[in-house]
């Protein structure tokens, strides 16, 4: 099965190719699709369902997406479906940090770090059908990044499953028990 995969993260477009292996995944860039999908849902699942449906009726083919994010229990779930843009829409005017200064600054003094990795996953056919699976991956939040892997909060989530931060696994650790894994693994079942 040939499918696009609506996103121009190389480390997402790497991670569904490795999971689906044995689908034929191709970028959205590779179709000639090169258009900015707004994020206006108010879930994970309604802005991945965005963006694979707008990929897959421009470019005729079955289109995957998924939107991904941080979601931290003393913060309310925040950053959650802001988890890319967090410090451009909550920090102080005069902020310099990027989302894991922020984070960690909106966790100073917190004991309750618990946070978990939430990921929507939607295969949108261009006849308008559509298959959605969700994955999540528990654990908490450092004080301080450690690693080196990875990429985004990575350096700050201490995985419940490999009980070090996702920085510090390998990208086939990671890919064992990450948010994205399950729910791509929930997918593979419905195909």
């Amino acid at each position: 099965m040939r499918l696009v995969a609506a996103t121009g993260n190389v480390h997402k477009l790497r991670e569904i190719r490795e999971i689906l292996s044995d689908c034929e995944i191709v970028s959205a860039a590779d179709v000639g699709f090169t258009e900015e999908v707004e994020e206006t849902g108010k879930t994970f699942l309604e802005n991945a369902c965005l963006k694979a449906t707008a990929v897959a009726n421009a470019v005729g083919m079955p289109a995957i997406a998924d939107d991904s994010g941080l979601c931290v229990e003393a913060l309310g779930g925040a950053p959650g479906v802001y988890s890319a843009r967090y410090s451009k829409l909550f920090a102080p005017r005069d902020w310099t940090g990027g989302n894991k200064a922020l984070l960690l600054k909106n966790l100073e003094g917190v004991k309750d770090r618990r946070a978990y990795f939430q990921c929507a996953i939607v295969l949108a056919y261009p006849d308008g059908r559509t298959l959605t699976a969700e994955g999540r991956t528990y654990g908490t939040i450092l004080e301080a990044p450690r690693g080196t892997s990875g990429f985004g909060y990575d350096p700050l989530f201490l995985s419940d499953d490999l009980r070090k931060s996702f920085a510090e696994a390998t990208e086939e650790e990671k890919n064992s028990v990450s948010h994205r894994a399950r729910a791509l693994a929930a997918l593979k079942e419905l195909l």
